[in-house]
């Protein structure tokens, strides 16, 4: 868990990075023009910070899920999300559906197939993966049944939720830097609802397919829910302040009643029953990661 808690740290303090550069840097550079080593900080946010966060948030999410879960499960909701992600990016990007009509930017990082950033297969990882941890941790404590239809149904619910709020900014025509644009328009702050319908869709089928392998749940008694809280609230706030910062206000308020709130529900949250059988982590890793009491 120590390196889990270290890449967390810098997740966050990436997203803090390219924060401060959407936000204050670009839109200011008089504040830094005259100095040669933040002109170098500047050049590198530029090349860099798009995909920075991303790219540590998902080795946070990994390396957290193998020491909670153990390499199977992870593995196993890491090889479901990236490919059907990427599959799902590059078939919207090349036809319009799922998603709508949409291209990305040069700053996320290299595109597969010179359409899809690298990064963002990674993103629907480590966000889906922290959302379904947190459905899963809500519905044991709960005692939601069916138990694995409500857990997954609440993962896709909380990374839907997250995207209420990412999307109109990140593509807003206020914001310096633009990471996708669309080429259609649609009632939800120019974005079409089918955008939304297809992130729902695409979360389910790689949130559901990891699950049917797991053929498990995961045990919340053994999983330090505070991780993937974390992780869920620092992109939505980050998210939110991108928001905040072209006068997106509605889309914050969901975020935060339909997303934050009841994500909270999940925090210490206690199993409501027995364990169910091969569901028990690595008795070597579990002293490690038994949360305290």
């Amino acid at each position: 868990m120590r390196i889990a808690r270290l890449l967390l740290i810098a997740h966050v303090a990436a997203l803090g990075f390219g924060l401060a550069g959407l936000l204050i840097a670009i839109p200011h550079p008089e504040l830094w023009a005259d100095e040669p080593r933040a002109h170098d900080v500047y050049t590198f946010g530029m090349k860099y910070a798009g995909s920075l966060h991303i790219v540590a948030g998902a080795l946070a999410m990994f390396a957290f899920g193998v020491a909670a879960l153990g390499w199977r499960k992870t593995g196993i909701f890491f090889a479901c999300a990236v490919p059907i992600s990427l599959a799902s990016e590059l078939i919207g990007t090349g036809t319009g559906w799922p998603f709508g009509n949409y291209a990305y930017t040069d700053f996320l990082g290299y595109k597969v197939l010179d359409h899809v950033p690298f990064s963002i297969p990674l993103s629907w990882f480590y966000v889906g993966f922290a959302s379904y941890l947190l459905g899963n941790a809500i519905a044991q404590t709960r005692d939601l049944r069916p138990r694995t239809v409500w857990s997954v149904g609440l993962g896709v619910w909380f990374l839907t939720v997250w995207d209420l709020v990412l999307d109109p900014a990140m593509a807003h025509e206020s914001l310096e830097v633009k990471f996708w644009t669309w080429d259609e328009t649609g009632p939800y702050f120019g974005m079409p609802i089918q955008n939304f319908v297809g992130w729902s869709a695409t979360a389910l089928l790689f949130m559901a397919l990891s699950r049917f392998l797991w053929r498990a749940d995961a045990d919340v008694d053994r999983v330090p829910i505070w991780f993937p809280l974390a992780v869920y609230a620092a992109n939505t706030l980050f998210a939110m302040a991108l928001s905040a910062s072209v006068d997106l206000w509605l889309p914050i308020l969901l975020a935060a009643l339909l997303g934050l709130a009841p994500a909270t529900l999940a925090w210490r949250a206690r199993p409501t029953g027995p364990a169910r059988p091969g569901d028990e982590p690595h008795p070597r890793r579990q002293w490690r990661v038994a949360p305290s009491r």
